[in-house]
């Protein structure tokens, strides 16, 4: 039997996994062959798309393919220092990767066709959209001849969320329109644009990651794990765009030491989705840590109205009133793959109210997080790991209890501070995130539809937590 050498070992794990990934990628290769277009691309958990295989069938391989994806994961992360030499080969490794998922189409979900549309209802046709939806536009006997040569509206016409005006801060919608402009109108350009763009913004934030950290493994888990990949790059959520933001508020607080920079990033961030406003005190308290408590909650003030200055500026270009902010809104009246879908269909009202629920959890959540935050205006010692490890907890719990319409590709949201979490911790994240890849065959064998929520938050919850427990067992044992 040949042995291979240590160093054609490291090699073959490293090639195997562009090789995984290679075929993960085959099934919308060959879908673009075919079809020379994505126009009518319908993402509803097809993943060899329209070959005449089942639904079983597909998913098996999915599974399959995606399991040997989050082997070969693990097996470098627990190699890098043997396979990476030095950090140029890591960010050309993670590049390669990132190019492939580029041709991977966006199975799971269709919001790129919708960034697309919206983007092109306002850059192309002047309109405002948090105030017409794609539907309204298109529907006006005026405009229908537009979608003869315009192929892109055309796409976001036949979306799910064409009847929704934009659900996204103005950044977001800046960055649609920019996109979707430089499309001229054709969708197979404005979607192999948006890939692109998302796969620098991914490259971008790895190398981040390095400059914050210093440690090609954080670098690594990121940027190599297959959830990202195929959430990020595949299916082009703007998460990845958040995550960048983020990451450059603490690369400037961090390494620069510039606040003002830091802040304006985060207020970036926030107008793309407002969760981000969650790490606005830890990161002006920390930079002011060496100040007495009137001094900090008076620098909180100063930069909380920079902050609020930055984010509402790009409203003003699109605001008419107060109903612009509705979009933020329009996403936590539904109820999807939480908790809250199993009390709806287990705990009949008036029993049980999910509403009701969710809004003492969110009253529950604003008084801890007040309380954290004055403890922390008085706290004498100030240590950045401690408080971003809080930070991501607040993170953790409004992604996890707080938002009713949970979808996996939100576990992005918890990576950028994953360089100063527990051990355990830094082993669940990637877990759980991977798992969620996993649970979403439910999805691919019974297609799209609410009531498959219900055992995609089971498994999943049950699964979260035994991999937590798992961790927790494995730090005694080797401690």
């Amino acid at each position: 039997m040949i042995q291979l050498k240590n160093k054609d070992k490291y090699s073959l794990i490293a090639t195997l996994f562009i090789i995984a990934s290679i075929s993960f990628a085959l099934p919308s290769i060959i879908y673009l062959i075919k079809h020379k277009t994505v126009l009518k691309f319908e993402p509803y958990f097809h993943f060899l798309y329209d070959l005449p295989i089942s639904r079983i069938v597909q998913t098996i391989i999915y599974i399959f393919i995606l399991a040997i994806l989050t082997i070969l994961y693990f097996m470098i992360i627990k190699n890098r220092q043997k396979l990476f030499s030095n950090t140029r080969k890591m960010f050309i490794y993670i590049s390669i990767i990132s190019v492939i998922f580029i041709a991977v189409l966006p199975f799971t979900c269709s919001d790129v066709f919708y960034y697309l549309g919206i983007g092109r209802l306002n850059s192309q046709y002047g309109q405002n959209p948090y105030y017409t939806t794609i539907k309204k536009f298109v529907e006006n006997e005026n405009n229908n001849k537009f979608l003869q040569t315009d192929t892109v509206l055309k796409q976001g016409y036949m979306n799910d969320w064409a009847n929704s005006s934009s659900v996204y801060g103005p950044i977001w919608t800046l960055i649609c329109s920019i996109v979707s402009r430089l499309s001229f109108g054709n969708i197979d350009v404005g979607l192999m644009l948006f890939k692109i763009v998302n796969a620098i913004v991914h490259i971008l934030s790895c190398y981040l990651i390095y400059k914050i950290s210093h440690k090609k493994i954080f670098t690594l888990i990121y940027g190599l794990n297959p959830f990202i990949l195929i959430e990020g790059i595949g299916c082009v959520h703007n998460d990845s765009f958040v995550n960048l933001f983020i990451l450059l508020a603490l690369y400037y607080v961090v390494k620069r030491k510039n606040l003002i920079v830091s802040t304006a990033f985060l207020a970036m961030a926030t107008a793309i989705k407002y969760f981000a406003i969650i790490l606005l005190p830890f990161i002006i308290i920390y930079y002011y840590r060496k100040e007495k408590p009137l001094m900090r909650f008076k620098k909180c003030i100063l930069y909380g109205l920079l902050f609020l200055a930055i984010l509402f500026i790009p409203y003003l270009f699109y605001m008419r009133d107060l109903n612009i902010l509705n979009g933020i809104f329009v996403q936590q009246q539904k109820l999807a793959k939480s908790f809250y879908i199993i009390i709806l269909q287990y705990f009949k009202e008036p029993k049980i109210s999910a509403i009701v629920v969710n809004r003492i959890l969110i009253v529950t959540f604003i008084l801890i997080y007040t309380f954290v935050c004055i403890q922390l205006l008085r706290k004498k010692k100030i240590t950045l790991k401690k408080e971003m490890k809080i930070a991501n907890y607040f993170i953790m719990a409004f992604l996890f209890l707080l938002i009713t319409n949970f979808q996996p590709w939100y576990i992005m949201w918890i990576f950028p501070l994953i360089m100063w979490q527990n051990a355990e911790n830094i082993l669940w994240i990637p877990q759980i995130a991977i798992i969620s890849q996993f649970v979403n065959s439910i999805f691919l064998i019974y297609g799209e539809g609410w009531q498959n929520g219900i055992p995609f938050t089971f498994i999943f919850i049950v699964s979260s937590l035994i991999i937590l427990i798992a961790n927790q067992k494995l730090k005694k044992i080797t401690h």
